[in-house]
């Protein structure tokens, strides 16, 4: 009876130690799936947080490029300035920003003037000159100024030179103050060549639809005018005009044309692609470039 007894009891005991074997195994199995599957998951998220930082989820460039703004137009306030007109404000996104465009200023002094806006360094003065141009802003406008510095000042249908549309922009191609230490440079050229087109506002920064054709060099040690373009025709209708008389503006300025100028119309062209003029102080290139 003892050693069935102890027979059973082996038995018993061994098939114990073969459960508990099995359940080891199955254990350890178990762990090494799950810790497979946590390397695996710590492995998609290191690979995921790579590919975003690299940008990998963005959306097309070209779609993001063309969602920025590539001008920013600034409210006005038209109850707290009459002088300007509303005539709505230009788009902000899709603008060009290669090339030139042509503008043409019709006058009553003779033959069109014509001129390129930069659209490379001033884009957003030749998206707003296109804008308003566009509602006939200036059609049947004065130039109410030639000024002192050797410019004819017109695009303020108030004559009064508070007046433009009911947004403004930044300055974007203001030319380089020379060093107050340093001495001019033999034969370097002026600040604002005779031909260039360039805003005026005031204060500084807070363009809107006014623009200054000069009609002969000019140099300053404190640039504000922002260069949008130059004359590529009739440049000899804006000289004869900036040799008018001039008469009491009603300030005490004795600036006003003394024949009226008057603009019948302004236009401005599809874009041009291709080389656009230098930006102001930027070296022009060689007639033998590209």
């Amino acid at each position: 009876m003892a050693s069935s007894r102890d027979r059973q009891r082996k038995l018993a005991r061994a098939k114990l130690d073969r459960q508990l074997a099995r359940r080891a195994a199955a254990t350890r199995r178990r762990r090494q799936i799950q810790a497979g599957v946590g390397a695996f998951l710590v492995l998609a998220v290191i690979v995921a947080g790579s590919a975003w930082a690299l940008g990998a989820f963005d959306s097309d460039p070209k779609q993001n490029a063309a969602a920025e703004d590539t001008c920013l137009w600034t409210p006005q306030d038209a109850t707290a300035n009459t002088n300007l007109k509303d005539v709505g404000t230009p788009q902000t996104k899709g603008l060009p920003t290669d090339g030139t465009r042509p503008m043409t200023v019709t006058t009553n002094q003779g033959a069109p003037i014509t001129a390129e806006l930069n659209l490379t360094s001033s884009p957003c003065a030749a998206a707003s000159i296109a804008h308003l141009a566009g509602r006939s802003f200036y059609d049947n406008t004065k130039c109410h100024e030639i000024t002192t510095d050797g410019a004819l000042r017109c695009g303020d249908p108030s004559g009064t030179g508070l007046g433009g549309p009911t947004y403004s922009f930044y300055d974007e191609d203001v030319p380089t103050a020379p060093s107050p230490s340093a001495s001019p440079a033999p034969g370097q050229p002026p600040t604002y060549p005779k031909g260039t087109v360039a805003m005026i506002s005031n204060p500084p920064g807070t363009n809107g639809s006014q623009f200054l054709i000069f009609f002969k060099d000019f140099t300053t040690a404190d640039p504000k005018y922002p260069v949008i373009g130059k004359v590529t025709g009739g440049l000899d209708v804006v000289e004869k005009i900036g040799a008018q008389p001039t008469v009491d503006n009603g300030t005490g300025a004795k600036v006003k044309p003394k024949t009226d100028v008057v603009i019948q119309s302004l236009t401005v062209g599809e874009p041009v692609t291709g080389a656009a003029p230098p930006p102001s102080g930027a070296p022009a290139t060689s007639p033998s470039a590209g």
